[in-house]
């Protein structure tokens, strides 16, 4: 018996392919997983954002108005405006209130002027080749919002029954909707709707968005588009937003992250996580917006200059490309070195704007990128790749390549002077440095130095 059963099986073995021999892997195939598409104009944008309040001395959209030219010289693409609502008067914090404690949805804060000169904005910038995104608040309202009155169904309730903040922070200005209701869905998505069909905005900054449920952002990016494509940064990190909702999402830790290296409490090697999580873990189509300074961190953590002192020129550039979407906050190209007040008045000193650094800085980085193509933003650009050398703790080094590009990046994230040696051959080729456009070949086993805090860029163009 037992050996007609090994000469059955014996048989079986070369009758029968075991499943996972087969040649068929039409089960095992990748799939898409980010189902949305960018629209074609964020392919190499670089965001700037206006806070309307600080942003002029006047504080209008008019007054806003007349700066676009600067900011067409200056070489940004999509302008992202801070909540422009009406704010909430009830437990509003400070004289004027924070622009993401909402009152209306519907209409514009009489601070900063009417509807009309809102319109008139956004067409003026159109005519100059910008995009404009609003910064939109859907997790919570001002505690005087009218639905407070007409639907306090449609709020969260603490143990008590009365209306809450969000949990845990002090955030005693605002109330929390009730995301389970779909009143507050048609709401606040129509509300989105108006402004992109009836005003022309081409997006939106999602605040916290991850306190909001993926189903409403996904229902809501599909009925954008249908009406034009628009382009979503949500203030949140998780890779799923990503599929069907946002084109783009926070880097936090990259934020995080520089401000250590920069104060001496990391080295190099620190952003080593970062990359391995972002290649690995988050699909080549997310756009990760790898800021310096932005409202939150310059009224909360402190200015450019606190966050990163001498290492903020090289900072900034290592911002604009390595992979990520780089941003300006107004008042950097100016070198401006205040805390800009968050519930009052506060207008950024522009004075020094003629003569900072950083402003030719950001308009000479914007150039480089538009020049090379391996740093353009999400999928039209190329992965990062490390650059081996025996300095990782201080030499930052990688190469950007496509087809017919290549960029190498070398950056002393350190506050001594550094000689390191090309340990592989991946940035072994002739290049054009950055500014000076001088010839530049590399191999493997060569040398670099670079000083405190310097850095270098070079790019080769092949086969174009």
């Amino acid at each position: 018996m037992r050996n007609t059963m090994l000469a059955l099986a014996a048989t079986a073995a070369l009758t029968c392919t075991p499943a996972w021999a087969s040649d068929d892997l039409a089960d095992w195939s990748p799939r898409p997983y980010v189902e949305l598409e960018h629209p074609e104009w964020s392919r190499d944008a670089v965001l700037y954002q206006i806070n309307t309040r600080q942003f002029t001395a006047e504080g209008t959209f008019r007054a806003a108005e007349k700066e676009l030219p600067r900011l067409k010289a200056l070489g940004v693409d999509i302008l992202w405006l801070m909540p422009i609502h009406p704010i909430g008067e009830k437990n509003r914090k400070g004289t004027l209130g924070s622009p993401y404690a909402v009152k209306d949805y519907y209409d514009v804060n009489p601070e900063f002027g009417t509807k009309e000169d809102f319109r008139h904005f956004v067409e003026a910038a159109h005519a100059q080749g910008f995009k404009v995104i609003l910064d939109w608040v859907a997790n919570h309202t001002a505690w005087d919002h009218p639905l407070a009155q007409q639907h306090p169904d449609w709020y969260e309730k603490d143990w008590k029954g009365d209306f809450r903040p969000t949990p845990w922070w002090d955030w005693s200005d605002i109330i929390d909707l009730d995301w389970s209701q779909p009143g507050v869905r048609k709401h606040v998505g129509e509300a989105m709707e108006m402004w992109v069909r009836d005003y022309g905005v081409d997006g939106f900054r999602a605040d916290v968005a991850g306190y909001v449920p993926i189903d409403f952002w996904e229902t809501l990016r599909a009925r954008l588009d249908a009406i034009r494509p628009v382009f979503m940064l949500a203030e949140w990190k998780e890779p799923e937003l990503h599929r069907r909702a946002f084109d783009a999402t926070y880097a936090w830790e990259w934020h995080h992250t520089t401000k250590r290296i920069a104060k001496g409490e990391a080295d190099a090697t620190a952003l080593f996580g970062y990359y391995a999580e972002s290649e690995s873990a988050w699909p080549a189509e997310a756009m990760r917006l790898t800021y310096i300074a932005n409202h939150d961190s310059n009224a909360w953590e402190g200015t450019q200059y606190e966050n990163y002192g001498a290492a903020l020129p090289a900072m900034i550039a290592f911002s604009f490309t390595g992979e990520g979407l780089p941003m300006i906050y107004n008042g950097q190209e100016a070198c401006s070195a205040k805390r800009l007040e968050f519930f009052e008045k506060d207008p950024i000193d522009w004075s020094q704007r003629e003569d900072c650094e950083l402003g030719e800085l950001f308009r000479d980085m914007i150039a480089f990128r538009r020049a090379n193509p391996a740093l353009e933003n999400g999928q039209w650009g190329a992965r990062m790749q490390q650059v081996v050398t025996d300095q990782p703790q201080r030499l930052f080094a990688w190469v950007r390549q496509e087809e017919g590009n290549k960029v190498l990046g070398l950056f002393n994230f350190s506050g001594e002077a550094v000689e390191a040696v090309l340990g592989d051959g991946l940035a072994a080729g002739t290049y054009r440095a950055f500014r000076t456009g001088e010839e530049q070949s590399f191999a493997a086993g060569d040398t670099v130095n670079l000083p405190a805090w310097g850095w270098q860029l070079y790019s080769a163009q092949t086969g174009r």
